[in-house]
Order: structure tokens, then C-alpha cells, then sequence
């Protein structure tokens, strides 16, 4: 971990990051791609000393919405624990009368939990969780340092169960390793059971770049041995790694999920997770 000075902390879509870098070590991470020029070891987390004080700056100018976090770096690694940056970062947006949503593998975001809930009844939160596998001892090679997916989905039914409405991300897919019938079938079973409100699915498969592409084929090697092989030959240098069975997966998906009423549209759900509702606090406190 080290410390850095940031000069914005809100995109103008209202996207923050409070940390670069990340300990769960999932093998698979895009954002260890060489086009997001981190100039430091992934796993050594930048954390942006006066995210804070810009936070609140941007908050007590900006229209009401939903501010969103995770999209690089899961805003609950294990140093939130301690540092807290987060959960701060919630009293302000409770307070400021904004809403809330995140991208998230951990269970520290029941830590939080009252504190979303005031937040839900005042505006709105959306917790999104990323599932990849049903199976929590494959769990523990793709994503060695995070909650296992058992775990995950006690969180999403204990969110049903305080009213926080969740959205969970189904990928990425890996070719050879997660592409199963079996597998998706069981992940959606657990969203259907834990009511979530829609399912995000690019495409069966997942993305390589310069960068993330090195990290992973070195962890096939740990863990799948011969497996690498497999991929530079059906793939090569490809950025876009569509599993072989990624049309039968996806109209099995797209079925279930229709039939369950959960979303499964990006752009529904996009609008799902921004939407801010007009009725909400709008007093703006100085």
C-alpha cells in the first residue's frame, strides 16, 4: 500500500475510485491491462489520500444522482478494513443525500450494511456482486483472496432480506474451465433464489490484454497446466475470448432469465442502476 495525491475524485458520470490496485487475485482481472498505465505493482494499492476532501467538494456542487465505484477496483479489498475510506465516503453520500452503488466480490460490504440502509430509505442503493462460479473449490484458484462464491450469495439474500436491491455481474466466463451448462445454470439458480434484479452477461468468455493476458496465462500454467497451449492456438492475440459454447450458454441464459422476470438487457440494467428517484432529499447541506 501507498499513498497518493489525486486531483479529481468524480468522473463526470459520477464514477469514483478510491483505490488503484488490488490483493484479491483473481486470475483473470482486466485491470491489470497495460492501457490503464498504473505505474506501480497492481497488488501494492494506491489509496488516494485526499479522496475525501475532494469527495465532498464534488458532492456539495454536483446534482443529485447515483455515485458508482468498482468499475477498476473492488472498493472493498482488505485494507478498507482498516482505512475506512469507503464506509466515509458513504456517511458523506448519506448525508449530501446522493445514492449509492457498487461492483463488489467481498462480503465487508455487510460492514456498511445500516448505513446503506439509511442511505436506501433516503435515496437509493444498488449493491452488484460478480459471480463466476458455482463451484467454491474453483472459486479459490479464479479468485484466491476474496469470499467464495457460497459466501457471496449468503450476501446477496441477506440484501434481499434488509431490502438493498442487487444486480450481479456473470463473468467472466472462461473457456475450458467455467463454460458449462452446469455452471450457469447453478449461478442463476442462486440469483433466482436471492431475487436479484438483473444479471449482467456480455458474452460467455472473457477479454486479454497486454498485461492481464501474461498474468493469466501464468496462473493457466499453475493451476491448468497445458491449458495455455490451448489458448494461444484458438486465439492467439486476441482481446475478445468467446467461449465455444458461448451460443448455447447465452440462449440458456437469456431463457432462464426471461422466464424469471430478471433483467438481462445491458442498457435495462444500466438505467436500472442510475436511475435516481426525483422524490428523493434534495435539500443540499453546506
Amino acid at each position: 500500500m501507498h499513498y497518493a495525491k489525486s486531483k479529481t475524485i468524480l468522473s463526470a458520470k459520477n464514477g469514483m475510485n478510491l483505490y488503484r490496485g488490488c490483493t484479491h487475485g483473481c486470475i483473470y482481472c482486466d485491470s491489470r491491462s497495460e492501457i490503464y498505465g498504473m505505474d506501480h505493482k497492481f497488488e501494492d494499492i494506491e489509496v488516494k489520500e485526499n479522496s475525501l476532501e475532494l469527495l465532498k467538494k464534488e458532492l456539495r456542487k454536483r446534482p443529485k444522482a447515483m455515485i458508482g465505484t468498482g468499475a477498476m477496483t473492488d472498493p472493498y479489498v482488505p485494507l478498507e478494513k482498516h482505512l475506512q475510506y469507503v464506509r466515509k465516503s458513504l456517511e458523506m453520500i448519506y448525508q449530501y443525500g446522493f445514492g449509492f452503488t457498487c461492483i463488489t466480490k467481498s462480503d465487508l460490504v455487510l460492514r456498511d450494511l445500516e448505513l446503506l440502509k439509511k442511505i436506501n430509505e433516503k435515496s437509493r442503493v444498488v449493491i452488484q456482486m460478480t459471480l463466476t462460479t458455482a463451484d467454491d473449490e474453483l472459486c479459490g484458484i479464479l479468485e484466491p483472496n476474496v469470499c467464495p462464491t457460497s459466501r457471496r450469495v449468503e450476501v446477496l439474500k441477506i440484501l434481499r432480506d434488509e431490502g438493498i436491491p442487487t444486480v450481479v455481474w456473470l463473468c467472466p466466463i472462461l473457456p475450458y474451465i467455467n463454460d458449462t451448462e452446469d455452471n450457469i445454470n447453478s449461478i442463476i439458480d442462486c440469483c433466482i433464489e436471492s431475487d436479484v434484479k438483473g444479471i449482467l452477461c456480455h458474452g460467455m468468455g472473457l477479454t486479454l490484454r497486454n498485461g492481464n493476458r501474461e498474468y493469466f496465462y501464468t496462473k493457466l500454467d499453475e493451476h491448468f497446466p497445458g491449458l495455455k497451449e490451448k489458448y494461444i492456438k484458438n486465439y492467439g492475440n486476441s482481446y475478445s475470448i468467446p467461449s465455444p459454447n458461448n451460443r448455447e450458454l447465452m440462449d440458456l441464459f437469456k431463457s432462464r432469465t426471461s422466464k424469471a422476470g430478471i433483467l438481462n438487457d445491458f442498457g435495462e440494467i444500466y438505467v436500472y442502476l442510475h436511475k435516481f428517484p426525483q422524490s428523493s432529499y434534495q435539500t443540499r447541506l453546506i
